[in-house]
């Protein structure tokens, strides 16, 4: 089964930090760039970040200013998000999925951040 799982959501005082895990199985994991996307309420969903399965390239929105890193550990199929002096504003569903998105592979449930001012 293709799947995609998100993890390491919670609640933060702005600030704080988070680091957030995604776990892919039911595909080749090295054959895809690998991104993160969140959705607030009410809001489209955006692009994060994304590393390269071809030379690990990171790219990260403009928003971010440095305070996220994106890695990866392909040996467990696994993508991290490391989330340092979160905002109100970073507060969103976050979710992980290959870059750009590809049909045939579902969305997963979404881990939810939530930053308190």
């Amino acid at each position: 089964e293709v799947q995609l799982v998100e993890s390491g959501g919670g609640l933060v005082q702005a600030g704080g930090s988070l680091r957030l895990s995604c776990a892919a199985s039911g595909f080749t994991f090295d054959d895809y760039g690998i991104g993160w996307f969140r959705q607030a309420p009410g809001k489209e969903r955006e692009g994060v970040s994304c590393i390269s399965n071809t030379d690990g390239s990171t790219y990260y929105a403009k928003f971010l200013k440095g305070r996220f890193t994106i890695s990866s550990d392909n040996a467990k199929n696994t993508v991290y998000l490391q989330m340092n002096s979160l905002k109100p504003e970073d507060t969103a569903v976050y979710y992980c999925h290959t870059s750009p998105p590809a049909l045939g592979i579902p969305w997963g449930q979404g881990t939810q951040v939530t930053v308190s001012s």
